[in-house]
């Protein structure tokens, strides 16, 4: 399973990928793709939204199940990528391009608190017993 080093993950399965610009891109992992199987409907935040960390914002349905995605870090929501909206199964084809949003985090230092590649690693080796 593909988890690339240099993103950050939570334990809800969100990567997330700091920009050159202090921004954030935010898209759900390998493993969350897996668990839910072909996706069909992307619901996204709308831009502008100001989002709370751990908030609930976005709906990803696959076949199998509906899953909230939730904000993995405090901020305003400045672009969502409208492509998997019209498209969900980019996500399914590869998960770390088809982002979902992205967000101008209000505090971001909130980036440190979360998950590197072998933290969320070990998360999903300690799921997987």
């Amino acid at each position: 399973m593909s988890v690339p080093v240099e993103l950050k993950y939570t334990e809800s399965h969100e990567w997330v990928r700091l920009e050159a610009d202090g921004g954030v891109t935010v898209g759900i992992t390998q493993h969350a793709q897996e668990l839910l199987g072909d996706m069909v409907f992307v619901q996204l935040p709308d831009v502008g939204r100001t989002l709370a960390q751990r908030e609930d914002c976005a709906v990803v349905e696959s076949v199998k199940a509906a899953s909230d995605i939730y904000a993995p870090l405090g901020g305003e929501v400045i672009a969502v990528n409208s492509e998997v909206e019209t498209s969900p199964e980019k996500i399914n084809e590869d998960c770390y391009t088809a982002w979902l949003f992205k967000l101008k985090p209000a505090n971001a230092g909130e980036i440190d608190g979360l998950l590197d590649a072998s933290g969320y690693q070990k998360l999903l080796d300690s799921e997987a017993h």
